[in-house]
């Protein structure tokens, strides 16, 4: 290949519309191969049969067009050439993807790395010719429109924006495209990601009942603070309180009576523990005896500067449902308390808004 040329701004967002253009195209490929292969599974036949009629249809399409056969690589090298018209790119482009989705649906051992280049190259190449058609002056070059065609029809397809990249400058070793590949392959990604949920990978892992995760987000727990999810109004308990007074408390509705467990406040108001409701409601305790009395000391608290994850490890490892939140600076000083509720409440608040942002983008 000659040395390609610097793109200017009008091509770098040519080069952009034709990689996103492309990767609704690798929608389309992947849930046209799947669409395939569910069809395949209604015919009244055995499955053996499956490769024999897919490998009808690769032959038939090879008779009318034989460079669809074979691997694809000097399909490729035709297409960085430029030397392929525009009827013959999107023969090719159309012929290819036949021939591949009934070879891919009919579970007959085929490729997807070089078919998806081969298709998303002829594709590329002909949405640049015909964008150079129409705008002569944008200095659009179909070498690199094919580039990026074919870097963005497996970005979209396989959901791997660098690999693709790499692949496709590697095959290239042309500095010059690499921003027009970026520019490409990451409109064809997000086309992708927008659209589809799953890949042409991992589709068919995920319909076997075993889940896939593709996005590449921090969790929700570890960005979020103990502070902005614990709950202020803290029921708590004296520790000079008796029994009998807590146990008349509780039964008659006292507000927190259904809580599990309480923070114990000294005469100065600050932590010395927590009690349970079992302890408090255990028969076998006098009515006489002092909450502080069955206070437990050494009981673990939370800081309110550290993290939901952090909050859910240590009411995990310490067997417990509620922990005291206490300042940074003075851990007998009492801020709030969380319980696993507030944590699964704000989790959940997370889920909801993120199925409200897909479906406002799915349609």
């Amino acid at each position: 290949m000659q040395q390609l040329q610097s793109s200017g701004m009008a091509a770098l967002v040519s080069y952009t519309l034709i990689g996103a253009i492309v990767g609704l195209a690798s929608v389309g490929a992947t849930r046209a191969v799947y669409a395939v292969s569910d069809a395949f599974a209604r015919l009244p036949i055995h499955w053996m049969w499956w490769p024999a009629i897919g490998g009808l249809v690769v032959g038939i399409v090879g008779y009318i067009l034989p460079e669809t056969m074979g691997v694809g690589y000097v399909n490729i090298v035709r297409i960085f050439s430029g030397s392929l018209t525009e009827k013959a790119l999107i023969m090719l482009f159309l012929l290819k993807f036949v021939s591949w989705a009934a070879a891919l649906g009919s579970e007959t051992s085929a490729g997807t790395l070089a078919p998806l280049f081969v298709m998303g190259g002829a594709l590329g190449a002909a949405l640049g010719g015909g964008a150079s058609m129409l705008f002569p002056q944008f200095g659009i070059d179909l070498r690199i429109a094919g580039i990026v065609g074919m870097a963005a029809m497996f970005a979209g397809a396989s959901r791997a924006l660098l690999t693709s990249i790499v692949f496709a400058f590697e095959t290239t070793l042309q500095p010059l495209g690499l921003l027009p590949l970026l520019c490409g392959s990451s409109a064809a990604y997000m086309v992708s990601s927008l659209l589809m949920e799953t890949t042409l990978m991992t589709e068919k892992v995920v319909r076997r009942g075993v889940f896939v995760p593709t996005e590449y987000t921090a969790d929700f727990l570890t960005q979020t603070l103990v502070r902005d999810v614990a709950s202020r109004e803290v029921v708590s308990l004296a520790e000079h309180l008796t029994l009998a007074e807590v146990r008349t408390r509780i039964t008659q509705g006292w507000p927190g009576s259904s809580y599990q467990g309480f923070p114990v406040l000294n005469d100065r108001g600050q932590l010395v523990g927590v009690v349970t409701r079992l302890d408090l409601l255990d028969p076998t305790r006098k009515p006489t005896e002092l909450v502080g009395d069955l206070t437990i000391r050494n009981h673990a608290v939370i800081f309110e500067d550290n993290t939901l994850s952090e909050a859910n490890a240590l009411m995990v490892r310490e067997g417990v449902g509620r922990l005291p939140v206490v300042d940074h600076d003075n851990n007998r000083k009492l801020i709030g308390i969380i319980s696993r509720r507030d944590i699964m409440s704000a989790r959940h608040r997370r889920m909801e808004q993120e199925y409200e942002r897909q479906q406002g983008i799915r349609w």
